[in-house]
């Protein structure tokens, strides 16, 4: 794994940058801040999108393709609609203010070395008999309750899966749901996915999806719930296995909810990890360290140490993190413990707030590692 970081100072912007290599495929993740330096954001989005084309010009991303950019904006309604319109990648637009004091930031996924493709929303990434689609910012704001806007987004998903051969049950790896006031529209998502689930063959007897669920503003009005997702074609089920780390969590279907923990996928030449939203909970489900910040990260990132040891890896495989928080006056705080931790990782702080009012604190991450196993490479 190898780490970059270039602070371009006439633009005020820094790029942190994980790039990995092994067969014929490199990935790499890249996250970009902006200084805040008074400015409006147009300015500020002005400025981000010469640092993305910094960012293309540097040796390390020369000949990429960008897969998908999710960029976190302050105030999602007014600022989505002042992006040009591009059509290369998948793209999400959500309101999760940057804790930095910047109006914008974005997390950008690139590969080279595959072919991809952009077609009715999503990122199609061929290579080597497989498929990777990467679908971002799916809403459906006709309805005007969480729980049915969940089903009519999910539905059209399974629509999409359809085009490319897939299902959700056999073919989805991972999910984001971004949801308005999280506090009071959480349940009716919940309820939603478990029926949608159901119906799709997914139960606490075969298996549910990584996932985060977490609070973001759609830049719709009427949207109360935003989706991401990835799926993969062109696998086999024995490349794909499951993350429970018992010893410090529990299924998730013990407290009503249905997502995995964490996936693994392995390819011939690389393991990769998909690490759900996690935070300070323990093997009962119950919250831990309520109230205290700086335990609560300690705790979470234990319980996503033992997660990534599951499926093989370590801190030193992860290629970015996105920190999720309740409580913007916690910033400075745990930006400090993840400067301590983790001084070259790529990674965001913002503001969105956890499906619990205890969790102070939740995280995501990806890893990859390089391997040996009896699968076509990536």
């Amino acid at each position: 794994m190898d780490y970059k970081s270039n602070n371009i100072e006439e633009l005020g912007i820094k790029i942190e940058l994980t790039h990995f290599t092994a067969g014929e495929v490199t990935e790499l993740h890249a996250i970009l801040h902006v200084e805040p330096r008074g400015d409006m954001f147009k300015e500020q989005l002005a400025r981000l999108q010469q640092g993305e084309k910094a960012l293309m010009e540097m040796d390390e991303v020369k000949d990429a393709k960008t897969v998908f950019k999710r960029y976190f904006l302050s105030d999602a309604t007014n600022q989505a609609p002042l992006f040009d319109e591009q059509n290369d990648c998948t793209i999400s637009y959500i309101q999760q203010p940057p804790l930095d004091g910047s109006k914008v930031a974005v997390w950008i996924y690139l590969q080279r070395g595959t072919e991809v493709s952009f077609s009715n929303g999503s990122a199609v990434v061929s290579h080597n008999g497989y498929q990777h689609i990467w679908t971002m910012g799916l809403m459906d704001s006709s309805v005007d309750s969480s729980y049915m806007q969940t089903w009519k987004t999910m539905l059209a998903y399974i629509d999409t899966l359809k085009q490319f051969g897939a299902t959700l049950e056999r073919n989805c790896i991972r999910t984001w749901f971004f949801v308005r006031d999280v506090d009071t529209q959480y349940n009716g998502l919940v309820k939603s996915r478990r029926e949608c689930f159901m119906e799709q063959g997914l139960t606490p007897n075969t298996h549910f999806i990584a996932s985060t669920g977490i609070g973001g503003t759609p830049a719709d009005p009427k949207a109360l719930i935003q989706m991401g997702s990835y799926a993969i074609t062109g696998f086999e089920p024995e490349q794909q296995r499951y993350l429970h780390a018992l010893t410090h969590l529990n299924r998730t279907i013990e407290y009503g909810v249905t997502f995995e923990r964490g996936t693994l996928i392995q390819y011939g030449d690389r393991d990769h990890v998909y690490i759900s939203g996690t935070a300070s909970i323990d093997n009962h489900g119950e919250v831990l360290h309520v109230g205290d910040v700086k335990k609560q990260t300690q705790r979470m990132w234990e319980n996503v140490e033992k997660l990534l040891e599951e499926g093989g890896m370590t801190y030193d495989d992860v290629m970015q993190i996105i920190v999720y928080l309740r409580d913007c006056a916690d910033y400075q705080i745990v930006k400090q413990m993840f400067d301590e931790k983790f001084p070259n990782m790529p990674y965001v702080i913002t503001l969105a707030p956890v499906c619990r009012p205890t969790w102070l604190i939740e995280m995501e991450c990806m890893a990859v590692k390089k391997a040996k196993n009896d699968y076509r490479d990536f």
